[in-house]
């Protein structure tokens, strides 16, 4: 999953093609890791600036440049991964993924940040779903690194062991645990069309405040979590249960009145939500499905959350 080099390339390195092609792996790795672009991003700038750290000769002697550089990145996210649990203690309220958008509705030209290279974008696959990303996070570090490295980019278990710190066997089993947490958290994704069906008619009851409606549209168990950080409104606590989640639905969209409008979209991949308010994006929803009921709903407020879907 290597992409082109940037424009403008140096020439007199006959390296920084190579290297710069490297870009997009390490930003999807990154986002897989840490579940935010942002980091990923500060990531793969702590990985290039490594690598230009060391002597023109040192970066000779180096056989394999991609390698080495998803070796680097990975072991920043380790670490970062650890320092996270920490921040995420006086984290105020839940702390959600960042989301995602279409490629095709990335918003580019942002105040205080360049154009994004289409190149620069996360791959979105089943790998970056809310509701895979939000089973990661609650891994431990080495878990989920062994695992995404493993199962989603196909590392064997020795080069993963070199960069967990653990034995190969080691690393299977934590990899083997993570599979085991994420077949019993999700449930099977439907057909892409009927989840859009589905999140249409909830966005439908929604505006129409249809609590009846929106109840026959969740399950039962059905949580919906916010993500606000301290910077936006939102409820702190998950709601829990379908009746629930639809009369506090109802409710925001009472207060909100004819300020908010909800429009589809596509959320890490899948059919999701946007809330506009006074014509900028105030809240991204992701839905995880059962069957054909709204099983999780994840609702981002943060605006540090939501660069990608906003023009600054």
């Amino acid at each position: 999953m290597t992409s082109r080099a940037e424009p403008g390339d140096d020439h007199s390195d006959p390296g920084l093609s190579a290297i710069m092609s490297e870009r997009r792996q390490l930003i999807n790795l990154g986002y897989r890791l840490l579940g935010s672009l942002a980091d990923a991003e500060d990531v793969v700038q702590e990985t290039y600036a490594r690598w230009y750290a060391m002597s023109a000769q040192e970066r000779q002697a180096i056989e394999s440049p991609g390698a080495w550089l998803m070796t680097v990145a990975s072991r920043i996210c380790l670490n970062l991964l650890g320092s996270a649990r920490a921040r995420r203690e006086t984290y105020v309220g839940d702390w959600i993924p960042e989301p995602l958008p279409e490629p095709t509705e990335w918003i580019t030209g942002r105040s205080g940040a360049g154009d994004i290279d289409p190149a620069d974008r996360v791959t979105l696959d089943e790998s970056v779903t809310m509701a895979f990303l939000v089973v990661l996070d609650s891994m431990a570090p080495a878990e989920r690194v062994a695992f995404v490295l493993h199962d989603v980019f196909r590392y064997p278990f020795g080069e993963v062991a070199e960069i967990v710190g653990r034995t190969p066997a080691a690393c299977r089993q934590l990899a083997s645990s993570a599979r085991r947490r994420v077949r019993t958290a999700q449930s099977p994704a439907g057909p892409s069309a009927g989840q859009a069906r589905i999140v249409r008619q909830f966005r439908t009851a929604w505006q129409a405040k249809d609590i009846d409606a929106l109840i026959s549209l969740l399950d039962p168990d059905a949580t919906a979590t916010a993500d606000g950080g301290g910077l936006a409104v939102t409820h702190l606590l998950p709601i829990v249960g379908g009746e629930q989640i639809a009369h506090a639905y109802a409710e925001i969209a009472r207060v909100s009145g004819h300020r908010t409008t909800f429009l589809e979209c596509t959320v890490n991949g899948l059919p999701g939500l946007v809330a506009r308010q006074d014509g900028d994006i105030a809240t991204v929803f992701a839905f995880e499905l059962a069957g054909d009921r709204i099983r999780h709903i994840w609702a981002v407020r943060n605006p540090e959350k939501l660069r990608p879907w906003r023009i600054g």
